[in-house]
């Protein structure tokens, strides 16, 4: 699933549709994770996007007193081509057409969803978001403060939407690889010193999986068609039975809340 650094690469690459008047909306296939509801959609047609911006995991375009909040879900991408092109993919759900070009939104899984709102901040989806783990905000105080009583893990807490948005299953392991956290550390037992690397750390992978264009596993692009590069940085994500890059012991895997967790049991404790 496409994280912050994914989500903020393809803020970026549709970016210089800013200012463009959406001329027409086409919705191929309305299913999504929540169904398209088309007649919603017809209010944006003639409204310019003054802005594109991130919030957390979705894209939100400001259309002039209407707000559209895009999900990637599992295998959503976007993809601009020419207003003339006839080009069509598989999983083509939704097209926003502009007078040179168009903006088309693709997911084969289907877990993506589209909405509109009048409201973005009273949106269901937004409204009981955390704080953005890029924002100064995101310290060592306030992460010390909201997990200091729980008997959750470190990684679920880091993942937890409502205290910190954005980082997803693949950067959590990063990040507590290079806190030396074990991920099944609970809450309760975190130092301050543990948060003060953990909020750290988040930012400067975070920072720098952006600049990389994200992660290309299997299912992320660009807009530009382009993949993620910050892979190649990986430490321990998906690296089960390799060596540690600090002490040569052989990475792990465990399972956790149904997702897979990479670690280093001599690195991380």
């Amino acid at each position: 699933m496409p994280e912050l650094p994914e989500v903020e690469t393809s803020v970026r690459g549709i970016s210089s549709l800013s200012g463009e008047k959406i001329q027409q909306i086409k919705v191929h296939i309305p299913k999504l994770r929540w169904p398209i509801k088309e007649n919603d959609f017809l209010d944006l047609e003639d409204r310019k996007i003054v802005s594109i911006y991130r919030r957390a995991k979705y894209i939100i375009f400001n259309c002039e007193e209407k707000f559209l909040v895009l999900h990637l879900g599992m295998t959503g991408t976007l993809r601009i081509i020419p207003t003339k092109s006839n080009e069509y993919k598989k999983h083509d759900h939704v097209e926003l057409i502009f007078k040179k070009n168009k903006l088309i939104f693709n997911d084969p899984r289907r877990f993506g969803s589209i909405h509109i709102t009048n409201n973005i901040n009273e949106h269901f989806l937004i409204k009981n978001l955390g704080v953005e783990p890029l924002d100064e905000v995101f310290n060592e105080d306030y992460l010390y403060t909201k997990i200091k009583k729980s008997n959750a893990s470190i990684k679920s807490l880091i993942m937890n939407q409502k205290i910190v948005v954005g980082i997803g299953n693949i950067y959590a392991n990063e990040v507590l690889f290079l806190s030396r956290i074990n991920p099944r550390k609970k809450g309760k037992y975190i130092t301050r010193k543990n948060a003060s690397e953990i909020t750290k750390h988040s930012k400067s992978i975070l920072r720098k999986a952006i600049n990389a264009g994200g992660t290309t596993l299997q299912d992320f692009f660009s807009p530009s068609g382009n993949k993620g590069y910050f892979k190649v940085d990986l430490n321990v994500y998906d690296r089960e039975g390799e060596k540690c890059f600090d002490c040569s012991n052989l990475i792990k895997r465990i399972e956790q809340n149904q997702r897979s967790t990479f670690l280093c049991r001599n690195c991380q404790s």
